[in-house]
């Protein structure tokens, strides 16, 4: 058993004995330290998020609050595998947002209207200040630019990872709380 195994297991014990499912608040924190992380590379790094990357925080900010509440609530396993069935759906959609920002970076798809038009194309500025403003707002990052990658996955790939494989897990544990109760 290592350190980390046995403190692990009684958490676990105390959130069964308590009638809470132990993944929601496992995938609470894993939502939470992506979160986290790409903060943490704003601020602390400096890399300005493009306006892909900012829509693939909502749905983790989803998870964070959906698992935390069950958590907390500790509401019947029914209701538990349908907070399960909604954090697998948001878990996807960030995945999915997170494939699509890499095919935007790899150049396999266009970027979105949000991506690439400026408040000049679509004419919402009617003055100087409103334009200044629009620009001070917007974010500093293009959508194809790979501002930080890791073995060549750029962010948005591991997010699409990390969040598809935490979907399997939310899903294979809403599909055995309605299988097995």
């Amino acid at each position: 058993m290592s350190l980390l195994t046995k403190p692990v297991d009684l958490m676990a014990a105390r959130l069964r004995a308590r009638g809470i499912d132990p993944l929601l608040p496992f995938l609470g924190a894993a939502s939470l330290a992506l979160l986290a992380g790409a903060l943490s590379f704003q601020v602390l790094g400096g890399l300005e998020p493009c306006v892909l990357c900012l829509q693939q925080r909502w749905p983790h900010l989803g998870v964070v609050v959906a698992a935390g509440a069950l958590t907390a609530l500790g509401p019947s396993r029914r209701v538990q595998g349908w907070g399960l069935l909604l954090i697998t759906v948001l878990l996807l959609v960030t995945g999915g947002i997170g494939l699509y920002h890499v095919g935007v970076e790899q150049g396999w798809v266009e970027a979105s209207a949000a991506c690439t038009m400026s408040t000049a194309q679509g004419g919402g500025a009617q003055d100087l200040a409103a334009l200044r403003a629009a620009i001070a707002g917007a974010p500093r990052a293009a959508c194809t630019d790979i501002v930080w990658s890791l073995l060549g996955i750029s962010m948005a790939g591991w997010n699409a990872l990390l969040s598809i494989l935490l979907a399997g897990i939310a899903a294979g544990g809403a599909r055995r709380i309605f299988r097995h109760g």
